[in-house]
């Protein structure tokens, strides 16, 4: 699996022939690290769940659940992205806070039951955060199944902390995107005024006075509500001209 580490800054994955579209490539969530590291806390939540939590708890149902907030927040944000970037940087913290949500469950599995949390620099913890070409379509690439109560839950840890900080940077990203280009909404209005700019006719010069004339609209007398030229330098000078 190829790396993409530019801050995972909410791939694009639509074309388009514009060279500065209107909405934006959008929905290339699959190729963000911060989606394939929360697919993976995603399937192997199932299997750590199935194995060491009782089926019948809410605390099963729980944590299946925000690891599937998780990765589908993301999904969603990404595809919402083109025309609202408020949705995406709104569920794209969705998912982080539901990550958070199930790191906080893993810590309490282990400490209800006296078990130790790997220290961030201890041996166990760099070797899953060095684990790198994992197969998208094996779900227990770090053997889930068969490790220990205090491995496998050490390990959705680490895995957490890596999409926790991976979408913090993208929420970064997203912010300072918006900052510098703005949103759907402003896009929109700037395309319309220069659309309507180009559609619009020169404006002609004042039969009288030969100055630049400006769109006015009547306010009263049978043409209220009609467009026309009026002069610039009105009231100095009445100078009308239809628009035509």
């Amino acid at each position: 699996m190829k790396r993409q580490d530019s801050s995972d800054s909410s791939d694009r994955s639509d074309s388009s022939d514009r060279s500065d579209p209107l909405i934006p490539k959008h929905g290339g969530y699959a190729k963000l690290r911060s989606y394939q590291t929360a697919q993976l806390i995603y399937d192997c939540t199932v299997i750590f769940c199935d194995h060491f939590i009782d089926k019948r708890s809410r605390t099963h149902d729980q944590m299946v659940q925000a690891a599937r907030s998780g990765v589908r927040n993301i999904a969603e944000g990404s595809v919402a992205s083109g025309t609202s970037k408020k949705i995406e940087f709104k569920l794209t913290g969705i998912a982080q806070a539901s990550l958070e949500e199930l790191l906080k469950d893993y810590i309490d599995f282990l400490r209800h039951r006296r078990l130790p949390v790997w220290d961030k620099d201890s041996p166990e913890a760099l070797a899953v955060r060095r684990q790198r070409g994992i197969v998208a379509s094996d779900t227990d690439p770090f053997s889930i199944r068969a490790a220990s109560p205090v491995t496998a839950a050490n390990t959705l840890i680490c895995l957490i902390n890596q999409a926790t900080y991976l979408l913090r940077r993208q929420l970064e990203s997203l912010e300072k995107q918006f900052l510098e280009h703005g949103g759907f909404t402003e896009k929109l209005h700037a395309a319309r005024t220069q659309q309507r700019s180009k559609a619009e006719p020169p404006a002609p010069l004042c039969p009288h006075c030969s100055r630049p004339m400006i769109r006015r609209t009547a306010r009263v007398g049978r043409r209220a509500g009609q467009s026309f030229w009026g002069c610039s330098a009105y009231p100095d000078c009445t100078g009308t001209r239809p628009i035509e």
